[in-house]
């Protein structure tokens, strides 16, 4: 029956005789099954150099999709479950789901519902039966990818308050390059926002004919007009996820200006801006992403409380000022311990004597008054910056509306010093943290360390690909990718003891097995010219200290089409709730040297059995 079947969809193609490589692809396409071109062409050009010839015949064609189709890992596993492997009837098809994909669950009718989505022979699927084709079609799909299907859609609970979720966020979202030089580009929030991420950065600047301009401020790097980039906002902010999105203005600009960024922020986003509490103005706890729905928040300096601002609410306030005393730059993110020149000093005599001590002595920074538009400052409702002074400071004064931005140095030595009162403090207030000043090529720090204490905003250069964006990625695939993602009890509860350097109680080990079958269709080499490569994979574990984990395994000679390894490895996981799981496959260029050819990272927690 297969073979009828495959012939009443190819033999009109070959009323002539014979075939080329474009018809070849087209006809694959017509089949609908996945492949990549470059295997194709090398497996069709194989055919053909053996003749001397450009084109195939019926018998070439069927040899063709059967290389790429019918996979030998996936015959034997139809072959143990099909009694006479030719088909696999609803009875049958049960019991592999139930033995191999550990549906516990599964009965005829899940087994008929595949059925009816994947057997392509239509005679088969009458009879309720699945052939080869069909097996092959449904193990290709999405439904047995390795990322729990019910996590594609939002999931968790969303009736918590803001401070109880990891937010997908971005540091420097306007730079689409390096942080000295390049261009600064509306690209970088189009980008970031259909990637799912909720807290842009902005940093606005006086710009002429009293334009406020975005661009990373002292540098070279190009300048974009601010009205531009509300514009982009409003309309993306809600393409890939219906969740809040959070405006971290990182505002330079004269108050004069101020007033022009708040005009533009109320014309153009309209109803979406947030501007007066919802419910009670007197605020006791944040409200949760499920009210702030398709709403955009300030995230900004504020004069005084939010009281104060809904007593001004309809009163107009344009030309009206008010003072906060601050440290020399109202920047945030001037930090004194993370800014280092741009361009240090080369004269190595004079080097040695600035030998530090192991913890530099905090320059005195100068107090001194900003003042910021009151048409601005009201804008602002439960995002209000706060310098972070201290988590005694923060516990005794903070109000549950003001956030803190840390960066990256200081928050790592808070990781390793004061860990549980660092945890103490994200279980109350939404805590920032971003990469160091010294990273002017845009690169990133690995997150995972600041989400292990319950940082709900690690800002990263979404610009720069590598391994922390990867895991950025992939952890934030889950929840449908909606930009929230529900810390884990131990980081939500005040009273919580748990610390990444010592679980304790809150240890839930869990056993992992993961078989690595086989790999099919991996990009060949660069270096190449025969489409072949010798891939070998990475499984890598993140979480706290004493879940990472890497082990990796043998590599395969010469196959970019269908490595085999069939190698089982074994991890156990203290804090599943925390951790990644990543999968790396390099190609073995010398004993030295890798290439990379693709990755994925998921949660653990999203990891499907079978």
């Amino acid at each position: 029956i297969a073979h009828t079947w495959f012939l009443s969809i190819i033999q009109n193609d070959f009323r002539n005789g014979k075939i080329d490589l474009d018809s070849t692809v087209k006809l694959l396409e017509k089949l609908q099954m996945p492949f990549d071109f470059a295997h194709v062409k090398h497996v069709f050009k194989k055919t053909v150099d053996k003749r001397k010839a450009h084109t195939i015949n019926i018998e070439d064609f069927r040899a063709i999709y059967r290389t790429i189709v019918h996979r030998p890992e996936f015959h034997e596993l139809f072959r143990a479950y099909s009694p006479n492997c030719k088909i696999l009837a609803d009875t049958e098809l049960t019991e592999f789901l139930r033995k191999e994909q550990y549906e516990t669950e599964a009965c005829e009718t899940t087994a008929l519902e595949i059925i009816l989505k994947y057997e392509p022979i239509e005679e088969v699927r009458k009879r309720r039966q699945m052939s080869f084709e069909g097996f092959i079609r449904y193990m290709s799909s999405e439904d047995c990818s390795i990322f729990k299907n019910n996590h594609r859609t939002v999931y968790q609970d969303m009736n918590h308050p803001l401070c109880d979720y990891f937010i997908s966020s971005s540091h420097n979202t306007y730079l689409i390059s390096d942080q000295l030089i390049g261009p600064s580009d509306l690209w970088g929030y189009t980008s970031a926002l259909l990637k799912g991420c909720r807290c842009l950065e902005i940093d606005c600047w006086d710009g002429s004919n009293n334009e406020p301009v975005v661009y990373h401020g002292h540098t070279l790097t190009s300048k974009i007009t601010f009205r531009s980039v509300i514009q982009v906002i409003d309309k993306y902010a809600f393409l890939a996820s219906d969740y809040p999105v959070v405006l971290s203005l990182e505002n330079h600009c004269s108050p004069k200006q101020q007033e022009v960024m708040a005009d533009y922020l109320e014309n153009i986003l309209g109803d979406r801006l947030l501007t007066s509490p919802i419910g009670d103005a007197v605020v006791t706890q944040l409200p949760s992403p499920e009210a702030l729905k398709f709403k955009i928040l300030v995230k900004n300096k504020k004069i005084g409380t939010i009281e104060e601002s809904m007593l001004r609410k309809d009163l107009d306030n344009h030309g009206e000022t008010g003072e906060i005393s601050d440290f020399e730059n109202m920047s945030d993110e001037d930090e004194t311990d993370d800014k280092a020149p741009l361009y240090p000093k080369s004269d190595s005599s004079k080097r040695k004597s600035e030998c530090r001590p192991s913890s530099p002595p905090r320059k005195k920074a100068k107090m001194k008054k900003i003042k910021i538009a009151i048409a601005l400052s009201d804008l602002v409702v439960y995002t209000k910056s706060e310098k972070f002074v201290s988590f005694e400071h923060s516990l005794a004064n903070q109000k549950c509306y003001e956030n803190n931005s840390i960066g990256e140095l200081r928050a790592r030595k808070f990781v390793k010093h004061s860990a549980k009162e660092f945890i103490s403090h994200t279980s109350r207030f939404i805590t920032r943290i971003y990469p160091k000043g010294t990273r002017t090529n845009s690169s990133n720090y690995n997150p995972q360390e600041f989400w292990n204490v319950g940082c709900q905003m690690v800002a990263l250069n979404f610009q720069t690909s590598g391994v922390q964006m990867e895991l950025q990625n992939g952890k934030f695939l889950d929840n449908g990718g909606c930009g929230y993602i529900l810390k884990p009890e131990f980081l939500r509860n005040r009273d919580s003891t748990f610390t990444p350097h010592n679980v304790g109680r809150y240890s839930k080990p869990m056993s992992l097995s993961i078989r690595l079958i086989s790999g099919h269709q991996l990009p060949p080499s660069n270096l190449s010219k025969t489409n072949k490569a010798d891939p070998l994979v990475h499984i890598e574990i993140y979480g706290v200290p004493e879940d990472q984990a890497k082990k990796k395994s043998s590599v395969i000679k010469s196959n970019a089409l269908s490595p085999r390894w069939d190698e089982t490895f074994s991890f156990t996981v203290q804090v599943p709730e925390l951790a990644l799981i990543r999968f790396c496959v390099e190609d073995e260029i010398s004993l030295v040297a890798n290439e990379f050819l693709g990755q994925y990272a998921l949660p653990l927690l999203s990891l499907s059995k079978g």
